[in-house]
């Protein structure tokens, strides 16, 4: 009842998510890696101010949408480096074969993610799936998103047939509002959020998912 609410407000006062479908969502689908001391895993658990993850994502059934992310936070600050992958680029790092791609790519962020997987061993670790509801306020560079259905898989080699078994990562019903801004959040939208939302907490996608998948192969 708190989503409907919030989603019939806020869709007044903000324009959706380029990537949203005919019923105003997209589904999200994220590879992530750790290296062999699940750096990422464990400076999220002990909150650490600075910390980073390596995703691949592509939205709905779409794997032409193929993209590696650096998403890094730095005392609560947070910032996202993005490049587009190919499919074979993308077979390259699943079968580790980085040496020739760090080499034949020209793109900065890409050679910086082959050095990561043959130095420090980054390999993908569990796969994040979620529904999507995205507003936008492109002027302001603000961003709401509602998260539902958030769930993780440990069958990594399927992550592009999407013909694997999720995990529910949250009690039926329950759902997680992001809100992205850069400087200042504007009145009328910290009145709505204010009123509709429940309560304020820490969620990582890859942090819990990773928890429940050890929950399931034990």
């Amino acid at each position: 009842m708190q989503l409907a609410l919030l989603n019939s407000k806020l869709k007044v006062v903000l324009e959706n998510d380029i990537h949203s479908n005919s019923k105003d969502m997209y589904v999200v689908h994220s590879l992530y890696f750790d290296d062999y001391k699940d750096i990422c895993a464990k400076t999220t658990e002990s909150g650490d101010s600075h910390r980073f993850k390596w995703r691949i994502r592509y939205y709905n059934d779409d794997i032409e949408t193929l993209r590696l992310e650096y998403k890094e936070k730095q005392s609560g600050r947070g910032a996202k480096k993005i490049c587009p992958l190919t499919k074979d680029e993308y077979d390259d790092i699943i079968s580790g074969n980085v040496e020739t791609l760090i080499w034949k790519t020209k793109n900065n962020l890409l050679k910086r993610f082959c050095s990561d997987i043959m130095t420090r061993y980054f390999t993908p670790k569990v796969i994040i799936d979620y529904e999507r509801i995205a507003y936008v306020e492109t002027i302001t560079n603000i961003r709401v998103t509602f998260d539902k259905n958030i769930s993780s898989s440990y069958e990594i080699d399927k992550f592009l047939t999407r013909d694997y078994t999720n995990y529910p990562l949250q009690e039926s019903g329950m759902h997680i509002v992001e809100v992205k801004f850069d400087d200042i959040l504007p009145g009328y939208l910290k009145n709505i959020l204010n009123v509709e939302c429940g309560n304020r907490i820490s969620f990582s996608k890859y942090y819990n998912g990773r928890k429940k998948i050890e929950e399931v192969v034990r």
